[in-house]
């Protein structure tokens, strides 16, 4: 059967592997036979080959409002939804809302990106601050949402997770309902919508960073319930294929910090720490740029290839911009958002699509 009529298959394939990753859903849902076909593995693999897929920035980002005398302000409670941005395009744009958040996103939920999709976990209630557990996923493919399975144990809330970028995002620390930092640790299968529990590391760890990479999932800093906000340079390893801990890795971090602005790029670490932009070279963190003024209250830090995404601001409560590092020169280039995208980020990951 020609899923194009009058063209062979090859040259079909071809014109599918060049549609817009927010025109998925119209493929998959015009006929079964394009549905099947972009949703085979070989679809994405032929489709990076080309040299045709995106890289795309998912954000939990508040709203602000217009305002006649200064053109926006922030809202006095802020409302967080997800938006979308490719840095490559400079292009932004907004995912519909997650079921159930109408009212705006869980104050300080996780978003990771796992495959083709988007996993929203975890975070406070925006209108009583109580601790959610419920977890919700988007699928590029159909544009549409679905609940997941809710996090199993106690409450937990600034916990660090990761993904391996095909079906897995690790968990572990971050704190209960009373404030009792956390050792445990567990991991959710988006493919199967299930959890499963991991050992627990050996330290507390509150307000910890995760990053996976070389099939480990690294949990960064954080800090135990008798040091609130004392954060620790160390780090955990899990490995995954192996299912253990690795011993804590002392003095990772140069010094007590928040790592949260902690990401890999080609299997090095990098962060901003003093206003600048340091990677770990054998055990040192060497300084490899400046972090431009308009980007020094930093709030999230992403990389992809051989670039880094910074977007921050000037000060605290000023609108929010995007700078793009390259990492092979330590050039950066400027991105500045409409007004409609210039809100607070809380949080964010990459996909390529």
């Amino acid at each position: 059967m020609e899923l194009i009529p009058g063209l062979p298959n090859d040259i079909a394939r071809e014109c599918f592997v060049r549609v817009p990753y927010n025109d998925f859903s119209n493929i998959a849902s015009t006929c079964k036979d394009w549905k099947f076909e972009i949703h085979l593995p070989e679809f994405f693999r032929h489709r990076r080959a080309a040299g045709c897929s995106r890289h795309v920035m998912v954000m939990t980002q508040s709203r602000v409002d217009p305002d006649g005398s200064s053109g926006l302000k922030c809202q006095a409670v802020p409302v967080y939804r997800i938006v979308v941005f490719e840095p490559d395009t400079g292009d932004w744009c907004e995912l519909p809302p997650v079921p159930g958040c109408s009212g705006g996103l869980p104050v300080f939920c996780q978003v990771v990106g796992v495959g083709l999709n988007v996993v929203v976990m975890g975070g406070l209630d925006p209108d009583t601050f109580d601790v959610r557990n419920e977890v919700y996923v988007y699928s590029f493919l159909s544009a549409t949402w679905r609940r997941g399975a809710d996090m199993p144990g106690v409450e937990r809330i600034f916990f660090g997770c990761a993904s391996d970028s095909d079906r897995m995002v690790f968990v572990a620390g971050g704190h209960d309902g009373e404030k009792n930092a956390l050792r445990s640790a567990m991991a959710y299968d988006v493919s199967t919508n299930t959890w499963v529990q991991l050992p627990d590391m050996e330290r507390e760890r509150d307000e910890c960073k995760g990053i996976f990479h070389l099939g480990k999932f690294h949990v960064i800093g954080g800090y135990c319930t008798d040091r609130q906000g004392q954060f620790e340079s160390s780090a955990e390893l899990f490995d995954a294929a192996m299912w253990q801990w690795s011993p804590v890795q002392e003095n990772l971090l140069s010094r007590g910090m928040c790592p949260r602005t902690c990401t890999v790029a080609d299997g090095t670490l990098y962060m901003c720490q003093g206003g600048n932009v340091a990677k770990l070279e054998s055990d040192t963190w060497k300084t490899v740029a400046e972090l431009p003024a308009e980007v020094c209250n930093t709030a999230l830090v992403a990389t992809w290839e051989d670039k880094l995404l910074v977007i921050g601001s000037p000060s605290f409560g000023e609108p929010h911009i995007a700078y793009v590092l390259n990492l092979q020169n330590y050039k950066w280039t400027r991105t500045e958002p409409t007004d409609e995208y210039s809100g607070h980020v809380q949080s964010g990951c990459y996909l390529e699509l």
